[in-house]
């Protein structure tokens, strides 16, 4: 199928690439211009502007959104649809929320243009390894872009799938990245727990290694925790500074507002804000007031 590809950062270009060797045109835009040259040396068409991106495409049109969630993709999904005819199809494959998926979806619905909603995981494995699709819109238009759909994932029937309307898709992704946060804060802790062990001299990567064949505890980001085991043990390249996307927020904020207990999720979130302070201000009142109705020993800051 013909489809073009908007916004060339690492996924974007990595998904290009995969839709380009299943045998579909992809058309690019990007405004860096060095991006779309090396797109087109894999053998896409590039496009100076989103104008030149509708001329080149034939009708109806598929147009595969890959900016950064907010406002770049608000202003670019606008700017398409004022450009696109009745029948094209917009789908934004971002880390939008999924209030704004359900709200675009409205609005292009009302000027007869289908909007779609991809959640995508993969990462920078996606180009060898497939993507995890969760497809929200609606069906007869999720049809029309099966084929760049089963290119993408792991295989044809499997890693994807069409889970509702407008929003759905967004929605089941910030859940997986929810979830996604849990399970790493419970691997960090567990070796960070082996690694204070000291009089057993563990072999963490060894450890990691022996966990990812046989256990209940293998998965992916148990190959990766090896990966960076194997390169060193002790991290001590990497600052103790974790970021956090966006959707472990919204994952925790929907579970408050539909009253579901997520204490794991919730406290892997906070876990993460609690990386980026120099100094902990709770950690220097805690101590204080022990001092204050205890006489526990303070340690002073050093300067």
């Amino acid at each position: 199928m013909q489809i073009a590809m908007i916004g060339l950062g690492k996924m974007g270009a990595n998904m290009t690439t995969r839709l380009l060797q299943g045998g579909h045109r992809v058309i690019v835009y990007d405004r860096k211009k060095e991006t779309i040259a090396e797109a087109e040396s894999n053998g896409a068409t590039g496009a100076g502007s989103l104008d030149d991106v509708i001329a080149k495409l034939n009708q109806p049109r598929v147009v595969w959104v890959m900016v950064p969630a907010g406002d770049p993709t608000e202003k670019t999904i606008n700017d398409l649809a004022g450009k696109m005819s009745e029948g094209d199809i917009i789908i934004d494959g971002g880390n939008s929320n999924y209030k704004d998926s359900v709200r675009r979806g409205e609005e292009l619905k009302n000027r007869g243009i289908h909007f779609i909603d991809v959640g995508t995981s993969g990462g920078v494995w996606g180009l060898k390894e497939g993507y995890s699709l969760m497809v929200g819109g609606d069906k007869k238009a999720v049809e029309e872009i099966r084929p760049a759909l089963e290119t993408l994932a792991p295989a044809p029937e499997k890693g994807w799938g069409h889970v509702g309307p407008n929003g759905s898709g967004h929605f089941v992704k910030m859940i997986h990245n929810g979830i996604e946060y849990g399970m790493m804060q419970a691997y960090a802790e567990g070796f960070d727990i082996m690694r204070a062990k000291k009089e057993f001299d563990l072999d963490l990567h060894q450890i990691s290694e022996i966990w990812r064949f046989g256990s209940v505890v293998r998965s992916w980001l148990l190959d990766l925790t090896a990966n960076a085991l194997a390169e060193d043990q002790e991290l001590s390249g990497i600052s103790d500074w974790v970021s956090d996307s966006g959707e472990g927020r919204w994952t925790v904020f929907e579970a408050i507002d539909l009253d579901v207990p997520a204490p794991v999720l919730t406290l892997s979130l906070q876990t993460r804000l609690r990386s980026r302070e120099e100094e902990s201000y709770a950690a220097k009142l805690l101590a204080a007031m022990r001092n204050q109705f205890g006489g526990h020993a303070m340690k002073e800051k050093q300067e």
